[in-house]
Order: structure tokens, then sequence, then C-alpha cells
């Protein structure tokens, strides 16, 4: 096991420098870039906005259960849902749902291509395949991804209002003090370095996974669960690198 998932990253490594390599035609890489850009934003919007508003829904309520009956002032339940938002719901939760969606969609498409043999049928025309399928939709993950992250951060903050202020938990006026009590703009930052390399991740891993896929329609499942898993891995795994690094 340790022997093959040694083999698979020294080959994923070497993969690298084949993807990043000059195109042969700057137009067509831009119009595929843009349509990967529609398709993993636009597309995305709606799981996005619905999982971000049950996350800041379930973080108020949860924290008010918690902090009911303490000396801790209300509206300290906004500055926490806030901070728990920017810092670490909204990259994570938002790009561990990205890659069961848009990564095993990726994998499944460029395998697909390479089971029909269409991957094939490009190099002989002299196309750089690697970097055609998989360079426009790692630059467009890396440029959407981190707008749907600051999205889901919005979206989480007003769920988090609307299950609390109507229901009457606590005034609009304390969340709203809460929400804008001390805050600290780098948090945003280490937000949007949390969505970048998410991002790359979940694009780079998938794409891999269908890029080298052999066999048939049971392989090509095989190789979608294991982008989604790996790329969840990979996840979780940066995520704690990257909380050691900006935080220490």
């Amino acid at each position: 096991m340790i022997k093959d998932a040694l083999e698979h990253f020294g080959k994923f490594v070497a993969w690298q420098p084949q993807i990043y390599k000059k195109p042969e035609n700057r137009s067509m890489y831009q119009k595929e870039i843009i349509r990967q850009m529609y398709d993993i934003g636009i597309g995305s919007l709606g799981i996005v906005f619905l999982i971000s508003i049950f996350i800041g829904a379930v973080t108020s309520v949860q924290f008010y259960y918690q902090m009911e009956g303490t000396l801790i002032p209300p509206y300290y339940i906004g500055y926490v849902v806030r901070d728990m938002t920017i810092i670490e719901l909204a990259p994570t939760i938002t790009c561990l749902v990205l890659a069961g969606k848009v990564g095993s969609n990726m994998a499944a498409e460029i395998g697909g291509m390479r089971q029909k043999e269409h991957i094939d049928a490009m190099e002989i025309m002299g196309v750089n395949t690697s970097a055609y399928l998989v360079m426009p939709k790692t630059v467009a993950a890396v440029l959407v991804i981190p707008i749907l992250v600051c999205v889901a951060a919005i979206l989480s903050l007003l769920g988090a209002y609307v299950a609390s202020v109507p229901t009457g938990l606590f005034t609009a006026a304390e969340y709203t003090r809460g929400v804008r009590s001390f805050f600290i703009p780098y948090n945003v930052f280490m937000m949007l370095v949390k969505a970048v390399v998410f991002a790359y991740i979940l694009t780079s891993v998938s794409c891999y996974q269908g890029y080298f896929v052999k066999g048939g329609s049971i392989e090509l499942g095989a190789a979608s669960t294991r982008a989604v898993v790996f790329s969840d891995i990979l996840i979780l795994l940066s995520d704690y690198i990257i909380a050691v690094l900006l935080t220490a």
C-alpha cells in the first residue's frame, strides 16, 4: 500500500510539468478556461447556497445552546459564528463538497475520454493533452472557488441571522454587534489561502485519476471514487498544515 502510494505520488509530481507547458493555441485555452469557470462557478452555486445557509443556521443555534445560562454576552455568538465561518467552515466544507461534485465530474469526464481513445487521437494530432485537459480546469478552479468560498461565508452569516433573530434567540442589534466585533482582516487572508490550495488539490488529484484510468466502466467508477476520497483526505491534511503555518 505504501509502495503504491509513493509510486502514484512520484507519477503525479512528474506529470505536473507537462500540464503547465506553453499553450499551442492561447485562444483555445482561454475559451476552455471561461467554459470551466462557468461550469464550476455557476454550476455549483445551488449546492453552495444550500450548504452555507444551513451551516450558519446550525452553528448559531448550537452556540446559543452551549452559551445559554452563562455570563457570556449574547452578541458573542455573532462573533464566534463569523470567525468559525471565515477561518474554517466556509473554505473547508465548501471545498469538501466541491470535491464530490466537481472533482468526480472531472475524473469521469477525462476518464471517459481516455477510455474512448479521444486523448490518444488528440495526441496523434500533436496536442499536449495533459495541458489542454487539465490546465484550464485548474486555472478556472483556482479563480472561481475562492469566490464561491467568499459567497459561502456571506451566506453562512445570513443563515445564522435567519435562524436566530426571527426565532428570538437574540436581537438583530446583538447579532450585528457580534459580527462587527473583534474583526481581524488576516482571517480573510487565511480563508483565501485555504480556498486556493484546496481548489488546486481537488482539481489536480481528480484530473490525475481520470487521465491515467485503465480498463472499463468499473475502473472509471473506482477512479471517480478515489478522486473524491483522496481529494478530501488531502484537503483535510492541508487544512491542518495551513492552520499551523499561518497561526504560528
